[in-house]
């Protein structure tokens, strides 16, 4: 930009103010390399008076050259704001600073010729394409930190739980069998143990945990234990291996029919029953069973729920299933009750 306005010096009709605009744009291009540095300092009013600062020696180009002139003085000057912009808020904001950009190189012109068009397309095209890919590589960025701590929270998970399951949980599990056969106080003792066990899983398990954005994605396997964990009914977790990411919408709903499962069994058969839930991942679904030992469902009484107006099991559970694309069954006889909740991923 000095270079070229030095070699086109004749052109200018008031040249020391001409001067000083270049001036102007070389101390400032200095006080934002300073500015751009720190990611505290790139702030809104940062983008504005840069891209003001570029609008301004546009807007004076026609006074300090001529009304006829051919180059503006900051030239190529240009791009650093626009593309600051388009880094910052992508293609929108690629796109308003190459709007206004244009607006503010064409409209002072008195003949606009075929080079003034190729340079506007240019400009015009340019903030928004940079915007896009900025947003892209800033997504991929954000999705490859998020696979480095999956994996690192996976390996962490695998190192403790064979450490632990080689001991403690082996104890406690024994605890919990020999204490339930035993009765009396050491069934008491086993039924402790038993909790302890699976509050040990339970964190276990928390180690896959991945933080995420709004929106983001989460373990559903994770939000399963923690939420059977602090349920009043005595249940038994059985999930895979290692983390099932979902969409936060999806873990939340599902959860919260699992949750509604559960509930049914603590309503209807009470606090000291037993309940199992057994979730399975495929990589087009994943299915959760949610099975008690009470005496089961009397034919019929489902439906006589729904006609009688009492929606609880087919709105909390089905209708949640449902506006994922799942489906929900459920099979009952003197064994139990058994619902089957099969999520879609895809």
């Amino acid at each position: 930009m000095v270079g070229l306005n030095a070699y086109r010096r004749d052109n200018f009709e008031h040249p020391t103010v001409g001067l000083l605009v270049v001036v102007a744009l070389a101390v400032w291009t200095a006080a934002a390399i300073w500015l751009y540095r720190d990611r505290a300092r790139r702030t809104p009013v940062l983008l504005v008076a840069d891209l003001a600062v570029v609008l301004a020696a546009l807007a004076v180009t026609p006074w300090v050259k001529s009304p006829d002139f051919n180059a503006t003085i900051p030239g190529f000057y240009v791009m650093g704001a626009f593309f600051a912009w388009a880094i910052h808020w992508h293609w929108r904001g690629g796109l308003v600073a190459s709007v206004l950009i244009a607006a503010f190189d064409l409209l002072p012109r008195s003949e606009v010729d075929q080079g003034n068009y190729g340079n506007t397309f240019l400009v015009l095209i340019g903030g928004p394409i940079v915007g896009y890919l900025c947003e892209s590589l800033q997504r991929m960025a954000r999705e490859r930190d998020a696979a480095e701590r999956a994996a690192a929270a996976a390996d962490e998970r695998t190192r403790l739980a064979r450490a632990v399951h080689d001991g403690v949980l082996q104890v406690l599990a024994m605890v919990q069998r020999q204490g339930s056969a035993a009765g009396g106080e050491w069934a008491e003792l086993g039924r402790l143990a038993g909790e302890q066990e699976r509050g040990l899983r339970s964190l276990i398990r928390q180690q896959d945990a991945v933080p995420t954005e709004p929106g983001g994605l989460v373990d559903l396997t994770g939000a399963l234990e923690a939420m059977a964990t602090a349920h009043p009914v005595r249940v038994e977790v059985a999930t895979p291996g290692g983390a099932v990411l979902v969409d936060e919408h999806l873990a939340a709903e599902t959860v919260a029919a699992v949750r509604a499962c559960l509930d049914n069994v603590l309503a209807h058969i009470g606090p000291d029953a037993n309940a199992w839930v057994l979730a399975q991942a495929a990589p087009e679904a994943v299915t959760i069973s949610v099975r008690d030992d009470g005496p089961g469902i009397p034919p019929g009484r489902l439906d006589a729920a729904a006609s009688e107006g009492r929606l609880g099991v087919a709105s909390s559970i089905r209708g949640r299933i449902e506006e994922l694309g799942g489906t929900a069954t459920v099979e009952s006889g003197e064994w139990g009750t058994e619902w089957e909740l099969t999520v879609p991923l895809a």
